[in-house]
């Protein structure tokens, strides 16, 4: 995947150095366009603010999940944690939706985030599974937990996505001649 940023010095495919390492493929993160969309954003505050939100929810949560994996106490609210962290997932994946709109004008895969939507829906998908198990009654208990921890674990993969592209946009707020490579 090639883009580049029109105010970007860097051309698309150049490669450029970065930690020690030569990149093969270069792009900006952001035009100067969608970087202004992203900044005057209301929808970049809620990000900002559901983050952390779901992460102590997932604290709490994964802290209430493998107490009852370890110890067989504590089912219910293991399960009530686990609602909680799904309704906060969606929340957060359809507010982030509405801004990919508003910054990149489409609704999902915008190439600068492409691969973190991806594993976004595998996110969804374990989180759901979780719901159908829960509410359909299918499974044990401890599948149960264990397809929750899944999709905790595929959480904390994809949190790391959105920080370090969060990282990335910060360096190249600021430093205009930084390229961001993936």
């Amino acid at each position: 995947m090639t883009r580049t940023d029109h105010a970007s010095p860097v051309e698309p495919g150049t490669p450029s150095k970065g930690m020690g390492h030569e990149r093969e493929t270069t792009y900006a993160l952001y035009t100067a366009e969608e970087r202004v969309r992203r900044d005057e954003s209301v929808w970049t505050i809620v990000q900002g603010v559901l983050a952390p939100v779901q992460f102590l929810v997932f604290m709490v949560s994964l802290g209430l999940v493998i107490r009852t994996l370890t110890t067989g106490e504590g089912a219910f609210a293991a399960d009530i944690s686990i609602v909680v962290k799904t309704l906060v997932l969606y929340t957060i994946m359809v507010t982030g939706s509405i801004w990919e709109k508003v910054v990149f004008g489409k609704w999902l895969f915008a190439p600068a985030f492409f691969w973190e939507d991806v594993f976004s829906m595998l996110v969804l998908a374990l989180h759901t599974l979780y719901l159908v198990m829960l509410l359909g009654e299918i499974g044990t208990l401890e599948q149960r937990m264990l397809v929750a921890l899944a999709g905790y674990a595929a959480y904390v993969i994809n949190a790391g996505q959105f920080l370090w592209k969060l990282r990335m946009a910060r360096l190249q707020g600021a430093l205009p001649t930084m390229a961001v490579t993936a």
